[in-house]
Formats: C-alpha cells, sequence, structure tokens
C-alpha cells in the first residue's frame, strides 16, 4: 500500500508542477470539496472561473482517474453519467499538493 501511495504522491506532484494556468490546482481543489460529481457537473463549477470546453474537463477526469488513481468510478447504465467520487485514502495526498503549489519556492 505504501509504494501505491508513493507512487500516486510522485505522479500528483509532477500534474501540479505542470499546472500553468491554475486549472488543474482548481479541479483538484473541487474535488475535495465535492462527494460525487459527473463531468457535466465539474465543467460547469470551472466554466465560473476559467473559459474551458467540456472536452477539456473530460480529458483532464479522465486522467486524474486513470493515470493518478484517486478517482473511482460508478456507471449505474449505459444511459446514465458515468458519477466520479475521490478516495478518501487520497485526500490527505491532495492537500499536501494543493499547498507545496501554493507556497512559493525559496
Amino acid at each position: 500500500m505504501k509504494a501505491i501511495r508513493s507512487k500516486i504522491k510522485n505522479r500528483l506532484k509532477k500534474f501540479v508542477e505542470l499546472d500553468v494556468s491554475g486549472l488543474r490546482t482548481h479541479i483538484l481543489s473541487i474535488l475535495l470539496n465535492v462527494k460525487q460529481f459527473t463531468v457535466d457537473d465539474l465543467h460547469e463549477k470551472i466554466n465560473k472561473q476559467f473559459d474551458v470546453s467540456r472536452s477539456v474537463v473530460a480529458s483532464m477526469v479522465g486522467y486524474i482517474h486513470s493515470k493518478l488513481g484517486i478517482l473511482r468510478s460508478h456507471k449505474e447504465s449505459y444511459k446514465t453519467p458515468t458519477t466520479y467520487s475521490l478516495k478518501e485514502e487520497y485526500v490527505d495526498l491532495i492537500q499536501n499538493a494543493i499547498t507545496a503549489r501554493e507556497k512559493p519556492s525559496t
């Protein structure tokens, strides 16, 4: 379990380091505040601050789900949208990554 957390921590760190516009950090902070969401829900929240398309948000959610591994997905049927939720065991890693991003390096 520690090896997986370590890998996720490193991937999360790189993910946040590549955040030029603040979009990635904004998405992570939204994920900390919502229990469950769909791509449309997240797009609605992000569009208040950033002008991005739904496909950009969908790509980012897909990346976070598959590469970072911090999201859980659930689909009721083929007609309903996929619902995502944050895995509780990684909340502290996300908070640390966001905090490290907000602190200027000296």
